[in-house]
């Protein structure tokens, strides 16, 4: 159907790349990788000190309930804490995004739109030499 690259090229549209072939490519499975490492252990931490918070609340109210400074109660911090660690969490993504996601995104993108536009070319000339 959205394949034909002979059909794309004389309709003057982009042909679509093969999705299969670049999932299967090393470069987006690096890719995919550095990102799955960085996400699924962040994600799984975040959730336990969550999690951890919550049973706290519920739990340990003696624990909770000590004051730190005037009405600032061990609750109260952990609570601002977890606004802070999301914060936190989401910056240090961006930051490792730009460093080394991005990067490798746009180079596989670069690649796919290079390859199919040299394919659509290809597909194009010889169309043309046919005639």
């Amino acid at each position: 159907m959205g394949n034909d690259a002979s059909r794309d090229a004389r309709a003057g549209t982009a042909p679509h790349p093969d999705f299969q072939l670049v999932q299967s490519s090393p470069e987006f499975r690096a890719l995919r990788a550095s990102h799955r490492s960085f996400v699924f252990p962040i994600a799984g931490a975040f959730l336990l000190w969550y999690f951890l918070y919550v049973l706290l609340a519920d739990y340990a109210h003696d624990f909770m309930s000590i004051k730190l400074a005037g009405s600032i109660t061990v609750g109260l911090v952990l609570g601002l804490a977890q606004f802070v660690s999301t914060f936190a969490i989401t910056a240090w993504y961006v930051h490792h995004a730009n460093k080394k996601l991005d990067p490798a995104a746009e180079a596989i993108r670069s690649e796919i739109e290079l390859g199919d536009a040299s394919q659509g070319a290809r597909a194009a000339g010889s169309e043309g030499s046919a005639r």
